[in-house]
């Protein structure tokens, strides 16, 4: 049996949360609030954490500028924007909370935008048939953050930053903790917990262009989760944003709000053509993001984009007090990125990997996974979203479901009469740092995951096909040969090389899952683009659950409420905002 590393430190607790976003954090307030022990991991600075990147804005029924507004409504609009893939339980219980959820938030001291008389003030966006996004400006995620930090801190919840979690422990499909190292130090972390939240966030990192930050959504959660036991549902839907810049490299896949075709931006590709004439001659801009992504991809793809494979966004024929007031975030990321002056000249963009709509298999009442203990979050999770996001929904289902599933593990955990333990699996993650920290072989773990990220733009981007998707999954089966031959060489910087070697096993196991669940679904619908399967498929209206042992399963969807299916029907889009 390997013994105790001397830099290993052993910690217990109730609960332990792995992820400091707004899930996670959501998680970590309640239980304190209700007095439970609690411990958060983070692997980034908590007011760092990517929630704080959302900008739209966040949902509920609140009926404050539209009175006729109700959560009935607001879940048939998710329903339909998902294309019919969501489940109608998870939706529901989004709907229903979302009130208190904004609720609580006041009560964290989040400073929401308000109309005159004192009401919080809510916008149109997207599919939503009423006004019922609220917002604070253009960095709502950002206050969200602010305000949860807060509340932890005045709650003394005690959080580690910079712990990068390299596997959960189970025995008998029991969870009984995790085990990780700190990113800077090196030191280990073994903690014993009855019950883990994983909040951890997709897997939007494995494409080339994303608007996912450099070390953060590259399929961690979902290898964590994998190895543990549980699964993997709808892992090839992902929602590509349509505008993320292409220069500078480093900074490639930073999101141009839609906000900027919301005021009156226009899409032209490099004949000068305002192409969105052809794909939605109504709309044209203000279409939705899946088809403005696929409509700019159709034009890069058939010669009509720019050198470096983008279209232009062009705001420069707005005033500039507009641009100022109403694009100030826009304005100032192209200045510092590229010394761009976007109310003279126009904006280069791409299609942009954004957000994971699949993710770790949950039972919708308390995102209880197939492993006894385990529970998963926010865009780690699945079953809101379905083949097609609805616009703000990803941060009320945060504060939703955090606080849902807080007490769900509370509950679980109060109710053993023991914690199971294994040393065996704590020697397993042991060995498993061990061995990558004298690896020496000469695969570098950046190119690979270059390699990875390359492959999944060429051959699962925005449109798929069945020999792209086969051509994808062979080139991953080398990369994957290549990875047992990797060198680990931590330095006086600190160990992100061993992190990133954790960060490419994680990529591996969601390219695969993507590309296998690409491969099933034989369609078109919502996201999933397959040019070789043009139209929806009634028989794919399933949910597809991935796991290494046994493949793709089709999983049947629930029915939803006659109450929430007499709502649905078309919305129109004028004078709204997209999503």
């Amino acid at each position: 049996m390997r013994n105790q590393p001397k830099n290993e430190q052993q910690i217990s607790t109730t609960v332990l949360v792995i992820g400091t976003g707004g899930s996670g954090l959501r998680a970590a307030i309640e239980l304190a609030e209700m007095g439970v022990d609690v411990l958060a991991l983070g692997k980034r600075p908590r007011n760092d954490a990517h929630t704080s990147l959302a900008a739209g804005g966040i949902n509920a029924a609140l009926g404050t500028m539209d009175k006729d507004d109700t959560w009935q409504q607001h879940a048939a609009d998710t329903i339909k924007e998902s294309y019919f893939l969501a489940n109608p339980h998870t939706v529901e219980i989004v709907a229903r909370g979302a009130a208190q959820g904004i609720g609580d938030l006041e009560r964290y001291g989040m400073g929401f935008a308000r109309e005159d008389d004192g009401r919080i003030s809510q916008r149109f966006f997207g599919a939503h048939t009423f006004r019922r996004t609220a917002f604070a400006g253009d960095y709502t995620g950002l206050e969200i953050q602010r305000s949860l930090v807060n509340r932890a801190e005045e709650l003394k919840i005690p959080i580690l930053d910079s712990v990068y979690v390299t596997r959960l422990l189970v025995k008998d499909n029991q969870i009984f903790g995790a085990y990780g190292f700190d990113i800077n130090t090196g030191k280990r972390y073994l903690i014993h917990a009855d019950s883990v939240i994983l909040a951890a966030g997709g897997h939007t990192r494995i494409w080339r262009r994303t608007s996912s930050r450099r070390d953060e959504n590259t399929g961690d959660a979902f290898r964590l989760a994998v190895d543990a036991g549980a699964r993997l549902r709808d892992p090839e839907l992902v929602q590509f944003h349509p505008s993320g810049i292409i220069e500078p490299e480093n900074a490639a896949g930073t999101l141009i709000s839609e906000a900027a075709r919301g005021e009156g931006g226009i899409l032209r590709n490099a004949l000068g053509e305002r192409f969105m004439e052809r794909y939605d001659p109504i709309r044209k801009e203000l279409s939705t993001r899946d088809r403005v992504a696929l409509a700019a991809y159709t034009e890069i793809q058939e010669g009509r984009g720019t050198k470096n494979g983008g279209i232009w966004l062009d705001v420069s024929h707005l005033s500039r007090e507009v641009i100022m007031e109403r694009l100030p975030r826009v304005y100032q990321t192209m200045m510092e990125t590229q010394m761009l002056d976007i109310t003279a000249e126009p904006i280069e963009i791409a299609p942009t990997a954004h957000y994971s709509m699949g993710g770790v298999w949950v039972r919708p009442e308390d995102h209880s996974t197939d492993v006894q203990g385990l529970y998963a979050i926010g865009e780690a999770s699945s079953g809101l979203h379905g083949a097609n996001r609805l616009g703000g929904n990803s941060l009320i289902e945060l504060l939703v479901f955090g606080r849902i599933v807080a007490r769900a593990a509370a509950k679980y955990s109060a109710g053993l009469d023991s914690q199971q333990r294994s040393a065996e699996a704590i020697a397993g993650a042991r060995t498993e740092i061990d061995d990558l920290l004298v690896a020496d072989g000469q695969e570098n773990v950046r190119e690979l995951q270059r390699a990875i990220r390359n492959m999944m733009t060429e051959h699962a981007g925005v449109v798929r096909d069945e020999d792209g998707l086969k051509a994808g999954l062979a080139k991953l089966t080398q990369i994957e040969a290549r990875m047992e031959n990797v060198g680990i060489h931590p330095d006086i910087a600190g160990y992100q090389d061993l992190a990133h070697a954790f960060d490419l096993l994680g990529s591996a196991l969601a390219a695969r899952a993507t590309l296998e669940a690409a491969l099933e679904r034989k369609e078109t619908r919502g996201c999933h683009n397959r040019s070789d399967y043009p139209q929806m498929d009634p028989e794919l209206q399933v949910n597809l659950v991935w796991s290494p042992s046994a493949g793709i399963v089709r999983e049947v969807i629930p029915e939803m409420s006659a109450e929430v299916a007499e709502l649905i029907k078309d919305v129109s889009s004028v004078g709204k905002l997209v999503e």
